[in-house]
């Protein structure tokens, strides 16, 4: 019943956010607002002049991309031209601030652990969850943040560890995270459990292995983390939302080492904080439900 009353509140909600985001979407999918000073479109540094090329992983899962019936090809799940799901929406709201038409902006798929290494990029900016990390940041470029993050355990309702009430209480547990993510930096910096924590290439086998009983639990952010219980979890349960430890969590865009486009960006990233735009964002796409705060 549980599980039933949250898929059907997502499913109403999901509902209005559409309609909203459909809407909006009316009013500006053609239109394209004017470029920042110093940031004109033919003196931008892009991969192909003209067209805003945006990197992302495939699937690309809701909340941060919006679920697509029939994707555009390759892409699974969710299509990202859709402009629907946070990421996206924060891509084109990025893109309209440099003066970029919707049909002027392309999406190229491209691995999460891919995105920060070192090298030549096939996208003017990333966006796809990165945490921002001093090591990242010595082969790529972050813009400012677009999202402050907390991660989140993840478990089975009935089993022991829906429980714990603290970090100290998951240090017996058997944990897994995605490869190269900060969930899976968190859980061996701050939870430090008693057992290695086991890492996969992708969410969805972290998750496949939580159902298996394999793990007793996944460190998510907490967005995704509502995703996981709501739709891929049938007994999913958040066993609680873990402290900020350190140097507050932050997503950024990635961009090649060096390349002059993050400081447009940047202005642009700063405008939409400043006009109202990104806390709009978040409430449509990333409103929370309450979760327990593990201390």
């Amino acid at each position: 019943m549980r599980k039933a009353l949250i898929a059907l509140v997502m499913l109403v909600a999901g509902a209005t956010l559409v309609l909203a985001a459909t809407a909006t979407g009316a009013r500006t999918a053609q239109t394209a607002g004017t470029a920042i000073p110093g940031c004109a479109k033919a003196s931008l540094d892009l991969v192909s002049a003209g067209t805003l090329t945006v990197g992302a992983d495939n699937p690309a899962y809701p909340p941060w991309f919006g679920f697509t019936e029939k994707p555009t090809k390759p892409w699974k799940v969710s299509d990202p031209y859709n402009g629907k799901g946070y990421e996206s929406a924060v891509a084109y709201a990025v893109a309209r601030q440099l003066g970029f038409l919707k049909k002027q902006v392309k999406w190229t798929v491209v691995p999460f652990n891919n995105s920060y290494r070192p090298g030549k990029k096939p996208f003017d900016f990333y966006i796809t969850q990165v945490s921002y990390l001093p090591e990242r940041a010595q082969a790529v470029d972050f813009s400012n943040a677009y999202y402050f993050v907390n991660q989140s355990v993840v478990g089975r309702s009935g089993t022991s560890i829906a429980k714990v009430k603290t970090i100290a209480g998951l240090k017996r547990y058997r944990l897994g995270a995605q490869l190269g993510t900060t969930s899976y930096k968190y859980i061996v910096d701050y939870i430090k459990p008693s057992s290695k924590p086991l890492v996969y290439d992708t969410n969805d086998a972290a998750i496949q292995a939580l159902k298996n009983g394999q793990i007793d639990g996944i460190v998510v952010d907490l967005p995704t983390a509502f995703y996981v219980i709501a739709v891929q979890l049938d007994d999913g349960t958040i066993v609680g939302k873990l402290p900020t430890r350190g140097t507050k969590e932050r997503f950024g865009m990635v961009f090649e080492k060096g390349n002059p486009l993050k400081k447009c960006v940047n202005k642009a990233l700063n405008n939409l904080w400043r006009n109202g735009t990104i806390k709009r964002l978040q409430r449509l796409y990333l409103a929370r439900a309450g979760a327990p705060d593990l201390k």
